[in-house]
């Protein structure tokens, strides 16, 4: 049984915050999805992930590759990964269903506190899954470093 942590972005942009997340689930030894909603967005995801920091690279794929499956890191729209993730990182919004944080081992929702939108969707999600029993974990960035602010339990 997995649980969500939503990470809101303060101070770094997602082409920051989330290579750091993708190096951390990495280190866990787990395969991640991380799921959007544009594909424009996901190609230029794709392109910031790929310039990367100069000290580390950070293996990935864009759905619809000929080796999805294999990708430790694939970008996809799709409800369901071809690289059978233990990890799904949702962005811009994406949907996030109760029972995939059931069966995963973690679910991220990242999301831009600086969007009241992305604000606004956020909120609806943890409701929407803490409301569904899972066990979920608010971490803001707003003092420089990730710190976990709230924590509901399954």
């Amino acid at each position: 049984m997995g649980a969500a942590y939503f990470y809101h972005l303060t101070r770094n942009p997602l082409e920051v915050a989330l290579p750091q997340l993708l190096g951390r689930a990495m280190q866990a030894g787990w395969r991640v999805a991380v799921r959007g909603r544009d594909p424009a967005r996901m190609d230029w995801l794709d392109r910031q992930l790929w310039l990367g920091a100069p000290d580390g690279f950070l293996p990935h794929g864009l759905a619809n590759g000929p080796h999805d499956a294999a990708q430790p890191v694939l970008l996809t729209l799709a409800p369901d990964a071809a690289n059978d993730p233990a990890c799904l990182m949702a962005i811009d919004g994406a949907e996030v269903d109760p029972a995939e944080v059931q069966r995963l081992q973690r679910v991220c929702v990242i999301f831009d506190g600086n969007d009241p939108t992305a604000l606004q969707v956020a909120r609806g999600q943890w409701k929407s899954l803490t409301d569904a029993g899972c066990a979920a974990q608010y971490w803001s960035e707003e003092s420089g470093r990730w710190e976990m602010k709230a924590e509901r339990s399954a």
